[in-house]
C-alpha cells in the first residue's frame, strides 16, 4: 500500500464493543464519567460501525490510553474490569420446552442463551452495579425468559423481532446508576419480559 493511499476502515465487532465498554465501566467506577454521560457514551459505542469510531468516546480518560495504543486489529485483548468475577465472564445455555431458575453471577459480561418453547427466570439482581455493563444475547422461538434486574438497571434493547418483541416494566427501566443491560439475539413468536426485583422462584 502507497504512502498516498488512506487507510481502510475497519468494521467493529460485538467483542470489540465489549472492550470499550468495560473502559467506561472503570472511568464511571474512578469518578470520572457521571451517570449522563457514562449512558451517552455507551450508546455511541453500541451504534459504531467502525473500529475509529471509539477513539472520540475514550480518549479523554485515562482508562483508555491501553485500549488505543493497541493495534486496532487486536482491540478485542483488553479485558479490564474493576469488578470481582466470580463468574466466568461468558456463558452460554440451551432452553428447550422447559424453564430453570437462572443466578447471572458478578463479574458476568455476556449471557447467551437459545430457547425454544420455553422460558427461563434470569436473576440478575446480585450481578449488577454501578458502571456494569452485561449483555444478554437471547434468541428466542416461541419462547421468552422473565429477567429480573435491581433498581437503577438502565435496559438497552438491541432485539431483532419478527411477531414478537420484548416487554419491560417501566420499574425496571432505571436511569443506568445500578448498571446497564443490553438485550441481543433474534425472537420469533417470542419475547422476554424485564422485571423490578429478585427471582421469583417455581
Amino acid at each position: 500500500m502507497s504512502e498516498m493511499e488512506p487507510r481502510k476502515r475497519l468494521r467493529a465487532g460485538d467483542a470489540d464493543r465489549d472492550a470499550v465498554l468495560i473502559v467506561l465501566q472503570q472511568a464511571h467506577a474512578d469518578g470520572r464519567l457521571s451517570i449522563e454521560e457514562l449512558g451517552e457514551r455507551q450508546d455511541r459505542v453500541l451504534a459504531a460501525r467502525y473500529m475509529d469510531e471509539f477513539d472520540a468516546v475514550v480518549e479523554d480518560l485515562p482508562e483508555g490510553r491501553e485500549l488505543m495504543a493497541q493495534d486496532r486489529g487486536d482491540l478485542a485483548g483488553r479485558r479490564a474490569s474493576p469488578l470481582p468475577a466470580t463468574g466466568a465472564p461468558e456463558r452460554t445455555t440451551v432452553t428447550f420446552m422447559s424453564g430453570r431458575d437462572i443466578t447471572v453471577e458478578p463479574g458476568t459480561r455476556r449471557y447467551t442463551n437459545f430457547a425454544w418453547w420455553g422460558g427461563d427466570n434470569m436473576d440478575l439482581t446480585v450481578a449488577m452495579g454501578p458502571g456494569v455493563v452485561i449483555t444478554l444475547e437471547l434468541h428466542a422461538i416461541m419462547a421468552g425468559h422473565d429477567i429480573y434486574v435491581p433498581e437503577g438497571v438502565r435496559v438497552v434493547d438491541e432485539s431483532i423481532a419478527i411477531m414478537a418483541g420484548n416487554d419491560i416494566d417501566r420499574q425496571a427501566q432505571g436511569d443506568g446508576s445500578n448498571g446497564t443491560v443490553i438485550l441481543k439475539g433474534f425472537l420469533w413468536w417470542a419475547g422476554h419480559d424485564v422485571k423490578l426485583g429478585a427471582t421469583r422462584r417455581r
